[in-house]
C-alpha cells in the first residue's frame, strides 16, 4: 500500500506526520502550504475541500487530521486500544480535542505565542487562559493517577489531544502540573521530533 501525506508540517498535517512516524510507516510527503491548498488545481482534484492534511492510500482519499490518525491506528493495529470501549474512548478524546480545546487553545497561542512579543496584551492572554480553564480541568481530572488517557500506554488518544495543544507544556501557570507533565511525555517522543523536522 502506497501512502502519500499532503500538507506542510507547520499545519494540522503535523499530527498525521507524527502518527506516521510513530507507526514506522513508509510514505511520500508533499508539504503543500495552507495558503496554497485551496487554489492548487492539482491538489483540488485530490481533495475538493482544499484543506490540509489529506492522505491518499492507493485509491483511497481521507481528509481531517484526527480522523486520519484514527484510521491509521486502526488500520495498522497500533496505538489503538484493543477493546471496543478503549477504541470508543480514543474516538471520544479525539472529538473532544477538536470541539472543546482546540478553539480556546488557538486563541491563547495566537495572543501569547504567535504574535510578536511587543503585541502580546496581558489582558488578552488572561482572557484566553480563562477560556482554557474548564477544558484543562477536565483533562487534569482524566489524567489523575495515570500517565495516559486510555489504558496503560501511549495511544492515538494521547497523540490527537496533545497535538492540538502542544505549547501548553511550556509551563504556563494555569496549566495543571499533571497536564504539563503528560504533554512533556507526549511531545518528548522520538516520532514527534522527527515530524517536527519535516517541511
Amino acid at each position: 500500500m502506497n501512502l502519500t501525506i499532503y500538507g506542510t508540517s507547520r499545519s494540522r498535517t503535523f499530527r498525521v506526520l507524527w502518527m506516521a512516524e510513530e507507526l514506522g510507516l513508509a510514505y511520500t510527503h508533499h508539504p503543500i502550504g495552507w495558503q496554497d491548498c485551496a487554489r492548487d488545481q492539482a491538489y483540488l482534484a485530490i481533495n475538493p475541500a482544499g484543506s490540509i492534511p489529506c492522505i491518499v492510500e492507493d485509491d483511497f482519499v481521507l481528509a481531517e487530521s484526527l480522523a486520519i490518525n484514527l484510521h491509521l491506528a486502526r488500520q495498522h493495529l497500533r496505538l489503538i486500544p484493543q477493546t471496543s470501549g478503549g477504541d470508543s474512548l480514543a474516538l471520544q478524546w479525539s472529538l473532544w480535542a477538536a470541539t472543546t480545546i482546540e478553539t480556546p487553545y488557538a486563541r491563547w497561542a495566537e495572543v501569547a505565542r504567535w504574535c510578536p512579543p511587543a503585541q502580546r496584551d496581558p489582558h488578552e492572554i488572561a482572557v484566553a487562559l480563562a477560556a482554557l480553564a474548564s477544558p484543562l480541568f477536565r483533562l487534569s481530572a482524566a489524567l489523575a493517577g495515570r500517565q495516559w488517557l486510555v489504558g496503560d500506554t501511549f495511544s492515538v488518544a494521547d497523540l490527537n489531544v496533545a497535538s492540538v495543544a502542544p505549547l501548553l507544556r511550556e509551563g504556563e501557570m494555569a496549566v495543571p502540573a499533571n497536564v504539563a507533565e503528560w504533554l512533556r511525555r507526549c511531545c518528548g517522543r522520538d516520532a514527534y521530533a522527527k515530524a517536527a523536522k519535516m517541511p
